[in-house]
């Protein structure tokens, strides 16, 4: 049995394939060693174990793709994923997972833009370079973070109708002195701005509004994508931004000289292809 797993900042999903067969599609919270014990990565991984049942699961050879994943926090995740599975456990950046879904084994330019954000050069084996992404006060250019954070800002500093504020104010059952707590006070803002994007998208006939998506998506292009110097090079994403935001991304992506090819919601079929050959 193979068991493959995407986790990224909000979830981790996870699929078991026995025989050439799909046996189990499970989503469980997000694992992330960069921000969580590990006594709150145990816990889900246990609550995992017992979601899939007792048949075979913890024999079963393990390839984790997950965000955080990288120098010794890779190594921590090996060794606290060993403890759960007795077979053998791989364990790589979910953007080594992304690029795997979007390109198999050709080249290309591979996104990640979900609640976070990253990218990186793939030759059809590895990432061969990498712009540091830095997180969502530092970067993530791209990302449901970000676009969360300057759609607050632009509500609030009269860059958008007003009536696109009271609308939002009334939806949430927030004011702005909630918003600041939550951002400010409360953990894992990241995830809590990148919860506005449901709001936006239900508004991009706003034209100022859809015009700060697209200005989001060209930051990316710029900010990281134009250090790799290959404008020649297909750029495929996947994410929930990426995917729900699609038109937006692929207009940026023209503007600043790139061609998008894939666009998907989860890397989890392409990975399930190219660990086993099957499609799901």
């Amino acid at each position: 049995m193979i068991l493959i797993a995407d986790s990224g900042s909000t979830k981790t999903d996870w699929a078991a394939v026995a025989d050439g067969t799909l046996q189990h599609r499970i989503q469980t919270e997000g694992i992330n060693p960069f921000v969580q014990t590990d006594d709150e990565m145990s816990s889900i991984l246990s609550s995992l174990i017992s979601q899939l049942g007792d048949d075979g699961i913890s024999r079963a050879s393990v390839f984790f793709y997950g965000a955080g994943v990288r120098g010794e926090m890779a190594e921590r995740m090996q060794g606290l994923l060993g403890r759960f599975f007795s077979s053998d456990v791989a364990v790589a950046s979910d953007l080594l997972g992304a690029a795997r879904a979007l390109f198999g084994e050709c080249e290309g330019i591979a996104c990640i833009l979900g609640t976070g954000s990253n990218s990186g050069l793939y030759d059809g084996c590895r990432i061969v370079e990498n712009t540091p992404p830095l997180g969502y006060i530092l970067g993530d250019e791209g990302s449901g973070a970000v676009l969360g954070r300057l759609f607050i800002n632009a509500l609030f500093k009269h860059r958008l109708p007003d009536s696109l504020r009271e609308e939002f104010l009334s939806d949430t059952g927030q004011d702005m002195e909630d918003i600041i707590y939550n951002v400010y006070k409360q953990p894992l803002a990241n995830r809590y701005l990148a919860t506005a994007c449901k709001f936006i998208r239900r508004h991009l006939d706003c034209g100022e509004l859809r015009a700060l998506v697209v200005e989001n998506f060209r930051d990316f292009f710029r900010k990281n994508l134009v250090a790799y110097q290959r404008p020649d090079l297909t750029v495929s994403a996947v994410g929930s931004v990426a995917y729900f935001f699609e038109a937006e991304f692929r207009e940026a992506a023209r503007c600043e000289g790139y061609a998008v090819g894939t666009v998907v919601q989860s890397p989890m079929e392409g990975l399930i292809t190219f660990h086993t050959g099957i499609s799901s």
